[in-house]
């Protein structure tokens, strides 16, 4: 799959120079575009999404930023989101753009968010695995947007094919839920959409290898696909608190992962986490947050956790640094 040479190269939307230029034409409809523009930031970015129980993501980072919505129809419009100036205390992103894509074929067909940056982009790819409330869910769009603010093409798939778990249904429902989440479909869809990066970095004449970042549902996932995948598409990984994981499965994973956890966290015990470090080997890490319980990296409630947040994002940031951009 990862030796893909079929794709065709069609017009960019990745801003990569020329000879890097990777397509989406075919993929768009005039009604699905959807492109946002974000100003600078120390680590991250303002997020773009609020609602009443928003995170606290790096207060002390930022400034204000003056949002200005403005929606556009037409085959190259766009609605997109502008800042005012801002100081920065350090090299970050200065334009992320997203478009809103379907991806696949037939049964194989999904929906999925394409987060790229724009001026510091580094021609490098990253399947992020949204947790339970699904790729449509702020807080996961906001992390995409993060990542992509320091030069990846992050492609956020919706593995619950239009269904995820909404905060308001009864918890006793979550196990039904969750059955109805056919595991080999949601396995065949992370495969469609790992293909799709694949065939757009060959298109491109880009040999690079992928990296996976997953939470709770999602980085519970990172394994099984590692382990599918044997070093052949992926070449780098990191679990946020990742639920459910499959221990036969760590041996067979040929990447280094990077777990990050808290040592409160019932869902993602900390001795499952060494017990899958050991497994894995190859120079995985696992750090425990003490204190912090589950999702505090990416659903951070409280300025204490959005410290601890912020740490867990330059671990990550750090880890696909050397991981991708630099062994690329």
């Amino acid at each position: 799959m990862c030796n893909s040479t079929s794709a065709t190269p069609l017009l960019s939307h990745f801003g990569l120079p020329k000879t890097q230029d990777m397509g989406l034409a075919s993929t768009l409809s005039p009604s699905s575009l959807l492109c946002t523009s974000l100003c600078t930031a120390r680590r991250g970015f303002l997020p773009p999404y609020h609602s009443p129980h928003h995170h606290f993501r790096f207060l002390s980072t930022f400034r204000k930023c003056n949002l200005n919505w403005q929606r556009l129809v037409g085959k190259n419009t766009a609605q997109r989101v502008r800042c005012s100036a801002m100081e920065v205390e350090d090299e970050a992103c200065e334009l992320v753009n997203g478009v809103e894509l379907s991806i696949g074929e037939g049964d194989d067909n999904i929906e999925a968010y394409l987060f790229k940056a724009v001026k510091n982009n580094n021609g490098t790819g990253v399947l992020l695995l949204s947790d339970v409330f699904g790729f449509q869910d702020s807080a996961t769009r906001d992390f995409a947007y993060q990542v992509a603010c320091h030069g990846y093409n992050v492609l956020v798939p919706d593995l619950f094919r239009g269904d995820p778990w909404v905060k308001d249904r009864p918890k006793t429902m979550f196990e039904q839920w969750l059955a109805s989440q056919d595991p080999q479909r949601v396995a065949n869809d992370i495969a469609t959409s790992t293909k799709w990066l694949v065939d757009e970095f060959t298109a491109a004449g880009i040999s690079k290898k992928l990296g996976i970042i997953g939470f709770c549902f999602g980085g519970g996932r990172v394994i099984d696909i590692l382990a599918a995948d044997q070093g052949a598409c992926f070449s780098i990984a990191v679990s946020f608190y990742g639920t459910r994981m499959d221990p036969s499965a760590a041996s067979k994973v040929k990447v280094p992962v990077l777990f990050i956890s808290g040592d409160n966290d019932p869902l993602c015990p900390v001795i499952v986490l060494s017990e899958f470090e050991k497994s894995i080997g190859k120079g995985s890490r696992v750090v425990i947050f003490k204190g912090r319980g589950h999702a505090f990296a990416h659903r951070p409630g409280s300025l204490e956790e959005d410290a601890d947040a912020e740490q867990a994002f330059t671990l990550m940031r750090n880890w696909l640094h050397d991981g991708l951009a630099v062994n690329s």
